[in-house]
């Protein structure tokens, strides 16, 4: 027997027009490039996804058509988001961050027809187009004035859609038609491409905004720190709209003073990035007296959170910082470290723990731990296992069937991670399965370790990685970026582990570099730290 309630196909359509019919006069608020300020609200970006997708379908482009994206944060950005997947052509954000030779890669495998670039990418993008033939037209979000020099034909954002009504017919397909492309870093091969559906991208919505979860609301005004282009905006360009957020976009510019500036000239409630990027807002507040007069809670994610800066913010400035857990795979929110009923009547100090941990799955997922012969391992907080999860916003296939079956007998998808699983649900990253550093036969978690040194006052950042060893197959050994001024030895570093680490999990080296690099998404690079590191030979024999 069926139910008699409405089908009313999923699409993300409806939730901008949501945002217009009742929250249409809310703030949105773009920076650019050069720090200039502008204002429009959820019904004028509303009017210019209907424009856009006007102006798509005289280009000639249809239900299924890849429409790119090179941009970072703004309102045209949001505009050309909607007013693609509104007309069911897919949107693909591109990362600018990546090398030309990705980015190519990614736009030829996609069949990109359109690319709708920011104006600071122009050089890029003229390199770009004798590489991707498929690209037939380049759009440039801004206004004529302040269009870039090219060598090839370009229109302005503005001139494109100016003319266009603000009227045109979305939907009327399948909620699983495919709504938004977003490929993988390509930390190992080439880079893959996750096609979300609209459905998935709905389901997520409404999933984040579970109170156990980000928790937004009409009230709230959002920073959207973490790029457009990464992680399909970790879906807060839907669940911000879907309430009635006030929405803070801050284009390029993510250096701590900028930051700070937009939190509270805006009075910013609630902000989401990754850990980097709080630690340079953090620094440029502590070295300028600043305090945070309406900043309530922040989302970190995209790498494990460590645990100064869960304190910093929360001691210093009465900020509750929460970590997430996902992936471009994953939609991407999967856990969220929130306290349930048994953690929350626990002690400041027995709390810190959890919060230290990547969290508890949303509802609608379901998540599993396995060794590598492919069977369960107890979720008792200590047992790693590979982590898998299964759910209606979880990849089943990468675009154009790259890397084959990426699902296993059950349905569950590898993420790649190794993970603990604790008696409450909490779930723990102790590393990348292609990051672990495996010694004796057992796991040395490099994530916990780079943490903790995170923790010492004369580290900006840290990294551990594994290298080669005759008789333990690997030993760990930790690279340091130092704070500027500051002085730290290996055995200062080796001391402040001491008792804090399983004896034989300390690093066998502690090398100080200048910087330690990051792939695109802010995330520390140890392919490119392994590669700098060939020919390198452990100083000593460790035994055990």
């Amino acid at each position: 027997m069926d139910g008699l309630m409405q089908n009313v196909p999923l699409t993300v359509d409806r939730i901008i027009d949501h945002a217009a019919s009742w929250h249409g006069a809310r703030e949105i608020v773009s920076r650019d490039a050069e720090g200039r300020v502008t204002r429009s609200s959820y019904a004028d970006v509303h009017a210019d996804a209907k424009r856009v997708s006007n102006a798509l379908a005289a280009e000639g482009i249809t239900p299924g058509d890849r429409v790119a994206t090179m941009a970072w944060n703004g309102a045209r950005h949001l505009a050309a988001w909607y007013g693609a997947a509104g007309m069911g052509a897919v949107l693909h954000t591109l990362n600018p961050r990546l090398f030309l030779e990705q980015i190519a890669y990614i736009a030829n495998h996609a069949g990109d027809r359109l690319l709708i670039a920011d104006p600071a990418t122009a050089e890029l993008v003229e390199q770009l187009l004798s590489q991707v033939p498929s690209i037939e037209k380049v759009i440039f979000f801004c206004n004529a004035a302040s269009m870039p020099q090219t060598s090839f034909a370009a229109t302005a954002f503005d001139d494109w859609i100016a003319g266009q009504p603000a009227e045109y017919a979305w939907g009327g397909f399948d909620e699983n038609a495919a709504c938004g492309l977003c490929y993988t870093s390509g930390t190992t091969g080439n880079p893959k491409g996750v096609l979300y559906s609209h459905r998935s991208n709905y389901i997520h919505a409404l999933m984040t905004l579970q109170r156990d979860a980000l928790a937004l609301s009409a009230r709230d005004t959002v920073l959207l720190v973490v790029p457009m282009y990464h992680a399909n905006a970790w879906g807060v360009v839907y669940s911000a709209p879907a309430v009635g957020a006030k929405l803070v976009l801050p284009g390029q510019r993510m250096d701590g003073e900028s930051i700070y500036n937009l939190i509270e000239q805006e009075g910013v409630t609630y902000s989401a990035a990754v850990p980097t990027v709080w630690q340079m807002l953090l620094t440029y507040m502590q070295e300028n007296g600043k305090r945070f007069t309406t900043l309530e809670r922040v989302t970190i994610g995209g790498s494990a959170c460590p645990e100064s800066i869960i304190r910093t913010f929360r001691d210093d400035y009465g900020v509750d910082v929460i970590q997430g857990w996902g992936m471009t795979e994953t939609s991407p929110l999967g856990t969220v470290s929130v306290p349930n009923a048994t953690v929350a009547a626990k002690s400041g100090p027995e709390q810190m723990a959890y919060k230290l941990k990547q969290g508890r799955l949303l509802c609608g997922l379901e998540m599993k731990l396995v060794d590598d012969a492919g069977n369960r391992v107890p979720h008792d907080g200590k047992t790693p296992g590979r982590l898998m999860v299964k759910g209606p916003t979880i990849a089943g296939a990468y675009y154009g069937g790259e890397g084959g079956e990426v699902l296993d007998a059950e349905g569950f998808f590898d993420t790649g991670d190794v993970s603990t699983i604790d008696a409450e649900g909490y779930m723990q990253i102790t590393d990348r399965a292609k990051d672990v550093v495996k010694s004796g036969g057992e796991w040395i978690s490099s994530i916990e370790i780079e943490n903790i040194a995170m923790g010492h006052d004369a580290v900006a950042n840290a990294a551990v990685v594994g290298i080669a060893h005759p008789k333990w197959d690997e030993r760990p050994i930790l690279l340091c970026q130092l704070k500027p001024g500051a002085n730290a030895s290996a055995d200062d570093l080796k001391s402040f582990l001491d008792g804090k680490i399983a004896r034989w999990w300390m690093p066998d080296d502690v090398l100080f570099v200048a910087d330690i690099p990051l792939g695109p998404t802010g995330k520390i690079d140890k392919k490119a730290i392994r590669a700098g590191l060939e020919g390198y030979q452990l100083p000593f024999e460790v035994t055990r």
